[in-house]
């Protein structure tokens, strides 16, 4: 069992679980989907701006309250938020930089998103199944 500081933890844990679960059960079963995207985020500038916008919401409304570096748990959700946050600047401000990043990940489509099932799984137990209490 996964014993963390904050509920709030298990509950971004559950949540963030949640959509990785969604997003490789989407990919696995239309991994033409990954292509597809990638080519209208390079194809769409409004959209690229407004993913952006969003993913960098996200991310920072989760850091706002949950900057927690002190369990395994904790740190693990802080850093993906961060993530989210940074990946948002980075498709508001140079998209092209995602996209090229993007790219190598596009022929192995299915293995991405056993990896993301996988993890996604792995934070949903997590969150689910830990326990938010005082650190010794």
């Amino acid at each position: 069992m996964i014993h963390t500081l904050t509920v709030l933890t298990l509950d971004l844990a559950t949540a963030i679980g949640l959509y990785w679960i969604a997003a490789g059960i989407g990919l696995l079963l239309s991994p033409e989907r990954m292509r597809a995207m990638v080519d209208d985020l390079v194809r769409v500038p409004g959209l690229t701006y407004g993913i952006g916008l969003g993913v960098f919401a996200i991310g920072t409304a989760i850091l706002i309250p949950h900057h927690v570096l002190y369990d395994p748990l904790s740190v693990i959700v802080t850093l993906l938020a961060a993530i989210f946050a940074l990946e948002g600047l980075l498709l508001i401000a140079v998209p092209q930089v995602l996209v090229r990043m993007a790219q190598p990940f596009l022929a192995n489509a299915r293995l991405w998103a056993i990896v993301s099932v996988a993890l996604g799984v792995l934070m949903l137990l997590a969150g689910l199944t830990g326990r938010a209490d005082a650190l010794p």
